[in-house]
């Protein structure tokens, strides 16, 4: 596939970003918006959802709970519009973010099955956001989601940024912004129903989340 009909294909296809963290300044939501930059570079419609604007309450487990606010029902709709999500968190304790895994169990299938995925996580020490990122692939697998193979975890992040939220490593910043493109492609070939090509493709990606191998797009 060309470049400039992947562009194409992609400006058909919304992709969502996500990040749970709470924290002002946060470095997650830094990660997730260059990610969102990769996504828009190729041609896809891009939003960042914050999740400090939202009044969401705990999970009560029933999806179909009569007494949730106004936002629960409002977070849902954005992500059944969008076509690819981006989400990002820190490692907390060895895991996600309370209010990442909260949002995603306000929501289910209708949401996230056969929706492409991309995965972010941050941490302040020095073994990175491994175990978060393995969580939320674990909940991704749960909801039907396909999740891209390639993923960016950032360890000592207060390390990485500058004060006005770019990264201070070139290699990182393109890796983040790769795993954008990425879910921007995919879901233009699975928003057009190119089911071949989106298998093909699929199957010669890496394998290694995280790793250092990298495949150049056509």
């Amino acid at each position: 596939m060309k470049n400039n009909d992947s562009n194409r294909i992609a400006s058909q296809v919304k992709v969502l970003g996500i990040s749970g963290s709470l924290r002002p300044g946060s470095y997650t939501r830094k990660a997730v918006r260059i990610a969102l930059e990769g996504a828009r570079e190729a041609g896809a419609e891009t939003l960042l959802l914050d999740l400090r604007e939202y009044d969401l309450p705990f999970s009560s487990g029933n999806p179909r709970e009569r007494n949730y606010p106004e936002d629960v029902y409002r977070l849902r709709e954005e992500i059944r519009d969008a076509d690819g999500v981006i989400l990002g968190s820190p490692e907390y304790h060895g895991g996600m973010s309370g209010v990442l895994k909260n949002a995603l169990d306000l929501m289910g299938f209708k949401e996230f099955e056969g929706k492409l995925i991309g995965l972010v996580g941050v941490s302040g020490g020095v073994m990175g956001a491994s175990n978060a990122l393995v969580s939320l692939r674990n909940v991704g697998r749960a909801l039907h989601a396909w999740v891209i193979p390639e993923q960016v975890s950032i360890p000592r992040a207060w390390q990485k940024f500058n004060q006005d939220g770019s990264l201070k490593d070139e290699g990182l910043r393109d890796r983040l912004r790769r795993v954008g493109e990425q879910v921007a492609h995919y879901s233009s070939l699975h928003a057009l129903d190119q089911e071949q090509a989106f298998v093909k493709e699929w199957e010669i990606a890496p394998a290694n989340p995280g790793g250092s191998r990298q495949r150049k797009l056509r």
